[in-house]
């Protein structure tokens, strides 16, 4: 039995005026994912827990059938995990973005204008993330000890605190949940013994701010007419966790192809083989047709593959609706069918299942926790409502998954007497 996952990270949208009341998905020309829901079962699944925060860590963690409520311990870890960042058991890994933030004296002052620096390099990234480090060290030697400093992939780092410095109770906000948004009233903060740690959070944030601007990337950037990484941002911190794998779990072995630390990490902790796309990004410009091949290059040796998309979701962080449904239908060209053509290929004996993994709305810029849409067909799939894959149809199914953690298990073994492994 041969299991694809094809996530469009951010795919569901509420409808928008410009596209004639419809979302991106219904807009979006998408044979493939139609067919995946016309010849199997639609259904929606809350992939955001009860009181929880949407976001791809706390989502995909869900989808891919571990419990949040019960394996998150923070974003940061996971990506960490992802790039081999060294965590001890009480080691507190943040997450560190470089940002575009207003600049004094300007319209902007103050409020967060982009959570990626305009889709900043990693060659820029690198520089300016070490050089910062530096500088950290420079200002705050005694603050710093302990501390590391770990680029990963575009504008998203690492921060590593090996101090024994405890972080219990200091809350952080994401930046891409304040687009637009006064960033002064989101710093990290705490009350108590947390407050003094969320003291040291902010105190390097101010340094950012202070070190960035002149940088010399960032002098070419704006010169370039690009946005400049200006602000370092920190957030979603954590540590390590301790998640059991998905073999040992389900029996069955598997592989990701993704262009973001996070997923990867996710995909290392649960034992799952990591496939390289060497053209793979976060953007628009993503190699869509090579995560394809690699996906269905993998089905040949792993039981269950995924691919994990991000274009649509940083399109709707920049409030592109256009650009998002490219996506879509890009996706839909280079991974759905291809993949599709490949299960075919097997036979009978498959399963595929398509679904983003929360919500990303392009005219707030921010994710949102309704309910997913998904839809799966293969082996012993029937669904009581035909029609193309978007939110309406998902949401008049006659399946909707409480607790998303429990879809895999759905997905899995639904409908089969047993499952085996290669």
């Amino acid at each position: 039995m041969k299991y694809a996952i094809i996530i469009a990270d951010g795919a569901a949208d509420m409808p928008i005026a410009a596209l004639g009341g419809r979302t991106p998905l219904q807009v979006a020309r998408t044979p493939g994912m139609d067919r995946v829901a016309q010849m199997g079962r639609l259904g929606t699944a809350r992939t955001t827990p009860e009181g929880w925060q949407a976001g791809s860590d706390v989502c995909t963690m869900s989808l891919l059938g571990y419990d949040p409520t019960v394996y998150h311990t923070g974003r940061a870890p996971l990506e960490a995990a992802s790039l081999g960042v060294p965590m001890g058991g009480a080691d507190w890994v943040f997450r560190v973005n470089l940002v575009t933030v207003g600049q004094e004296g300007s319209a902007e002052e103050g409020l967060m204008l982009d959570h990626s620096a305009g889709g900043i390099s990693d060659a820029e990234a690198r520089v300016l993330l070490g050089d910062l480090e530096g500088f950290w060290r420079l200002r705050e030697p005694e603050l710093m000890s302990g501390l590391g400093v770990y680029p990963g992939v575009s504008y998203r780092g690492i921060l590593l605190d090996r101090s024994g410095r405890g972080y219990v109770g200091v809350r952080t906000v994401p930046p891409h949940e304040i687009p637009g948004l006064g960033w002064d009233a989101h710093l990290p903060h705490g009350s108590g013994p947390a407050n003094a740690s969320s003291d040291v959070l902010c105190r390097l944030m101010e340094l950012s701010a202070e070190f960035l601007p002149s940088h010399a990337v960032n002098v070419a950037r704006v010169g370039a007419g690009k946005r400049p990484a200006n602000m370092a941002w920190i957030w979603g911190g954590g540590t390590k966790p301790a998640m059991p794998s998905f073999q040992s779990r389900f029996g069955l072995t598997g592989a990701m192809t993704t262009a973001v630390d996070l997923l990867s990490g996710l995909a290392a902790l649960i034992g799952w083989k990591r496939l390289v796309v060497p053209g793979a990004t976060s953007y628009a410009d993503n190699d869509y047709a090579g995560q394809g091949r690699a996906a269905c290059g993998a089905l040949d040796v792993c039981d269950v593959v995924c691919c994990q998309v991000e274009a649509p979701d940083e399109l709707s962080h920049q409030g592109d609706f256009a650009g998002k449904v490219q996506a879509l239908e890009a996706i839909d060209t280079h991974v759905v069918l291809p993949v599709l053509r490949k299960l075919e290929g097997e036979g009978e004996d498959w399963r595929v299942l398509v679904m983003p993994d929360h919500y990303t709305l392009c005219g707030t810029r921010k994710h949102d926790a309704t309910p997913v849409p998904f839809a799966m067909a293969g082996k012993f799939v029937r669904g009581h409502r035909t029609g193309p894959f978007d939110e309406v149809n998902a949401g008049e199914s006659d399946l909707h998954i409480a607790h998303g953690h429990e879809l895999m298990e759905f997905f899995l073994r639904g409908g089969l007497a047993s499952v085996k492994g290669r």
